[in-house]
């Protein structure tokens, strides 16, 4: 049977739009499921400690993630227009310079952090009994910097090329290979935190080795008489134009969960441990809205590309239906079964201080996982169609509401203000967002970014 496809410049944009992005979805969740699968391990088979030590580090590490996936979508913009102004040539000499510019990127970023593991554990004021496990984890995790990037970077090219089945059952087997081999190196050899951080390590290197060559072999089925490059300057100044502006966008809010870790901390590790359950839980939950935010991005790049800018609005409005629609189901999910999810990582029996501040941070959060969604879908669309300052300038408010109200309040209110900061930016970062697209200035913008 052949396998059906969809195709954005020509397909109903609902149609089109939800089945790109459901394989997304997947991708994304078995994406997340990295570093699930460690707490959940460590939570169970380790101990509370560990737990809190694995949740200390990953505020830092989900700031290079996202720095990763950020930059693969602002790159793959350019990928996108090419490939819908039929600029097959410019379209891979885009390709082979991203991979370039981000296997670089990695490197550096990487050597950075093994150089300042301590110092940024430091700066976050991660608790004296489980600095040690969670210095340990960083460092192996920053070693492997350069394969989480380009497994991430190539994930990106393949969605800008319309193909988002790919990323996905490669996640699907990366993930299964990090379960099986965080159990192998944690229960059968009892390496602790040391063993989550080295089973990780492993799966997202053969993830971006397979995935490299999976990409060569797709950009040989374009055929072009069109004279293309391994690197292009002109077109890596266009990139950062608009990745940089998505890198923030991305990482906006991980690093408000990184500036924040320094109040959490100083609660201990008993809260710590909680809060990082209730942050896993979080990062599963806002999949879907930041995937259709992604979607709508690749969209809206190759409908401008090809000239069709009212499908693009076709487009927008379809996304308001599925993320109001993932938001309800969410919210009455977590309301009846929040404890069944914060038991996955905590026992209600054992640290129950730890386990009724994870309970609390799900149950709060879940009534406005429908802003996060609307706001991705608005900044996905002026994303894709190179209008980039608006959503910066929304993205860093988000930021810094969420920043400001924790740091002035939690110390005198308690750590729950820690989580009720967030909707506040994510409902600040919309109205700013939806304010400009309103304006129609988004529409010519496209027309800068070089394709053309």
């Amino acid at each position: 049977m052949k396998k059906k496809t969809y195709n954005m410049l020509t397909d109903p944009p609902g149609r089109s739009l939800l089945f790109f992005a459901l394989p997304m979805i997947l991708g994304n969740l078995f994406q997340q499921f990295y570093n699930i699968a460690d707490s959940v391990i460590v939570g169970n088979f380790v101990g509370e400690r560990a737990l809190a030590a694995v949740g200390a580090s990953y505020a830092i590490t989900n700031v290079f993630i996202a720095i990763a996936i950020g930059g693969g979508i602002g790159s793959s913009v350019i990928i996108s227009q090419c490939l819908g102004a039929g600029k097959k040539g410019k379209m891979k000499t885009a390709v082979f310079t991203t991979l370039i510019n981000f296997l670089v990127v990695s490197i550096c970023l990487g050597a950075l952090g093994l150089f300042l593991n301590h110092r940024i554990l430091g700066w976050v004021n991660t608790p004296r009994e489980v600095f040690s496990d969670a210095a340990l984890y960083l460092a192996v995790y920053f070693a492997g910097l350069p394969f989480l990037f380009m497994y991430n970077v190539e994930a990106s090219i393949f969605n800008a090329l319309g193909d988002s089945r790919t990323p996905l059952y490669l996640l699907i087997f990366s993930s299964l290979l990090n379960i099986f081999l965080d159990m192998l190196f944690v229960i059968r050899f009892q390496q602790g935190v040391r063993g989550v951080a080295v089973g990780t390590l492993i799966a997202q290197g053969v993830s971006a080795v397979i995935s490299f060559g999976l990409l060569l072999r797709k950009l040989k089925g374009y055929e072009t008489d069109e004279h293309w490059r391994v690197y292009d300057a002109g077109l890596m100044f266009s990139m950062v134009r608009i990745a940089v502006p998505s890198i923030i966008q991305q990482s906006i809010v991980q690093i408000g969960i990184l500036l924040v870790q320094s109040v959490v901390n100083s609660f201990g590790a008993s809260v710590l441990a909680g809060y990082s359950a209730g942050m896993r839980i979080e990062s599963i939950s806002i999949v879907p809205m930041l995937a259709m935010g992604n979607a709508m991005s690749t969209f809206t790049a190759q409908n401008v590309g090809a000239g069709q800018l009212e499908r693009v609005n076709k487009g927008y409005r379809m996304c308001y239906a599925a993320v109001l629609s993932a938001g309800a189901f969410l919210c009455i999910l977590y309301q009846l079964f929040g404890n069944v999810f914060v038991s996955a990582f905590l026992d209600a029996g054992n640290g129950s201080a730890a386990f009724q501040t994870g309970l609390d941070y799900v149950k709060f959060l879940s009534f406005f996982y429908a802003f996060i969604g609307l706001k991705a879908s608005t900044d996905g669309l002026l994303r894709g169609a190179g209008d980039v300052k608006a959503f910066t300038v929304a993205n860093l408010v988000n930021l810094s509401i969420r920043v400001i109200v924790t740091n002035v309040f939690a110390p005198v209110y308690g750590i729950q203000v820690a989580w009720m900061a967030v909707p506040m930016g994510w409902a600040a970062n919309y109205v700013i967002s939806f304010g400009w697209y309103l304006t129609g200035k988004w529409r010519r913008r496209w027309e800068t970014v070089g394709v053309r």
